[in-house]
């Protein structure tokens, strides 16, 4: 080889060779504005995410330089923070040429109790009365703050039984900030005896005992799939250590609220239960995945903490708290994990299951807020807190998150084995002039079931003969005023909306399935080929559930999508994107 074909790209010479290497160069300025936002903290690949909302919290978006500047200061490929940045919903990545959004964003939540309670209208009257160059009016999925409906964000401040009105003077305001409501502090939680269920177990507690007293409990996973609580611990246990904890809080399934209920009243019974699920399987570290649609949430989350470390009662640093971004799909416990370690939110193959290969690859444990809330009840009050209620031949208590056309939305705590009928009384009955059409059971995935199925108790096992499920019991009530056609195709613009993408029966089916279901008379055969498809050869739940809605419209409402099911129509019981292995 000769001298000067050896030099390459870097010969010498006017004209000849690259000043730099290929690809966007970073800009020193904006460097140092990333090193200051970063601070002192540790430059880790799993806290890409955690450094992209303090770019878009400082400056409402994120500009190319400060993406490239913050790949620089990771050590990462441009590509890699690029295609995390784009995944998410509530970022704002922009290319050089792109205009940066307005100072302030309203989002409009269209799910389906929203819907009904008139978002569509909202949305219109908003996007009308703001200027589009100062104010930028999106649409969100559900907010989960369904018993409020309809719901307005404003920057990061919920507007509840939105109006125009009422969200145009929030704006005005300059306050869009998140308002914290009361809740237990750790003082106050602490005087009434909170956390020694824990210090007792610390002490000289046996974690077969309480697994044994947890099961005893009839405790079954609540985030969606129902799996018995008091055989997961033993499952990671099995695996060498270390062995670490994540905590789903991604309660995303649209009419889901019980989690943020709880959690904004009594953050620390569920962070006593967590801390002994903890102990139980010697985890190093725990981590709690919070959606970044509940701001207060998140905010009562940091304080309460901050506060358990002053106390002595964890170690610094020993509970991460991690900030979702707007990605349905994360709900999905292996997704989850993904996004806790930086990346896309993209489901896993299984085997190996979470428990064995988890979080950076280690045995982990997953319970829902929820299921940590009644492991610290369990261990304070005993296994009959749940084991002593029995109604229609079912064990346990169920927060159900109930919205729609019913007199008072909220959650409620009632038998596992409440019909629908039992629930609405609970509610207050129908709102007035409504009459009793059609239900929701489980969230969207659990599709539709009409008012004749009012005897059924809503809880695991009990549904999947009708083609539905429990699922998060996220019931949402339709009356005589509402179209369950268009309740179906509001349930699959979600899933079309949500899907990840990585797999083709779902990204294609999802969006196939919304064209088809705008026509006036809808193709059973056809529809029913698309269903059968995602339900077989989709990666996750959100997939394989999104079929119910369709399924259950065309056996139940066929009048009012002119056509009837297939004779060979199968109906799904997959369960939803709640699953989280739970």
């Amino acid at each position: 080889m000769l001298d000067h074909e050896a030099k390459g790209v870097w010969k010498s010479g006017r004209g000849k060779g690259r000043a730099t290497p290929k690809g966007r160069q970073f800009d020193d300025a904006a460097l140092a504005e990333i090193r200051a936002l970063l601070g002192d903290r540790p430059r880790r690949r799993d806290l890409l995410i955690e450094f992209l909302h303090l770019i878009q919290d400082e400056y409402g978006h994120q500009s190319a330089a400060h993406l490239r500047a913050l790949a620089e200061e990771l050590r990462l490929p441009m590509a890699a923070v690029w295609e995390v940045a784009t995944f998410y919903a509530h970022f704002d990545p922009l290319r050089e040429d792109d205009p940066a959004p307005p100072d302030l964003t309203i989002r409009v939540c269209d799910s389906l109790s929203c819907e009904l309670a008139g978002s569509d209208a909202l949305m219109a009257a908003l996007e009308d009365g703001h200027d589009p160059s100062r104010v930028r009016i999106l649409r969100a999925p559900c907010m989960g703050r369904c018993d409020m409906a309809p719901v307005a964000e404003v920057g990061h401040r919920h507007v509840d039984h939105a109006t125009a009105e009422t969200v145009a003077q929030v704006a005005a305001s300059g306050d869009t900030h998140a308002h914290i409501p009361d809740y237990e502090t750790f003082e106050a939680y602490k005087a009434a005896g909170g956390y020694s269920a824990l210090a007792g177990l610390r002490r000289n507690g046996d974690w077969q005992a309480v697994q044994d007293k947890v099961a005893a409990s009839g405790l079954r996973g609540l985030g969606g799939a129902g799996f018995p609580s008091g055989k997961k611990w033993g499952f990671v246990r099995s695996n060498p250590g270390p062995r670490l904890m994540a905590v789903n809080g991604d309660e995303g399934e649209p009419g889901t609220f019980k989690d943020r209920f709880y959690l904004e009243r009594m953050p620390h019974l569920f962070l006593e239960g967590m801390l002994i699920a903890a102990w139980a399987v010697e985890a190093e570290r725990v981590y709690i995945y919070m959606r970044d649609e509940y701001p207060a949430v998140l905010e009562i989350l940091r304080r309460e903490i901050d506060a358990l470390e002053g106390s002595g009662l964890i170690a610094p640093g020993y509970v991460e708290l991690r900030r979702g971004a707007g990605a349905y799909i994360c709900g999905e416990e292996s997704a989850m994990i993904e996004s806790i370690e930086g990346k896309r939110g993209l489901p896993r193959h299984r085997p190996p299951y979470v428990a064995q290969v988890g979080l950076f690859g280690r045995p982990t444990l997953v319970h829902n807020i929820e299921t940590c809330h009644w492991i610290a009840r369990i261990c304070r009050e005993g296994p009959e807190v749940l084991s002593v209620h029995e109604h229609n031949g079912r064990i346990g208590l169920r927060s159900y998150s109930v919205s729609g056309r019913v007199r008072n939305p909220g959650v409620y705590l009632l038998p596992a084995g409440s019909t629908i009928t039992d629930i609405i009384t609970a509610a207050g009955g129908m709102a007035e002039g409504h009459v009793f059409k059609a239900y929701q059971p489980g969230g969207p995935s659990s599709g539709l079931l009409p008012a004749s199925h009012d005897d059924v108790p809503l809880d695991f096992d009990t549904l999947q003969p009708h083609g539905s499920f429990i699922g998060s019991a996220a019931v949402v009530v339709l009356s005589d005023r509402d179209s369950a056609k268009a309740a179906a195709l509001n349930m699959l613009r979600f899933f079309e909306s949500e899907s990840c993408g990585q797999c083709t029966p779902c990204r294609v089916g999802c969006e196939k399935a919304v064209k088809l279901m705008q026509a006036d008379t809808w193709d059973g055969a056809l529809l029913e080929d698309v269903c059968q498809a995602m339900a077989d050869a989709s990666i996750c739940g959100l997939g394989q559930a999104a079929p119910n809605p369709i399924r259950l419209v065309l056996k139940h409402f066929a009048d009012e999508v002119g056509g009837t099911a297939p004779p060979t129509a199968g109906y799904g019981t997959r369960q939803s994107l709640e699953r989280r292995e739970e």
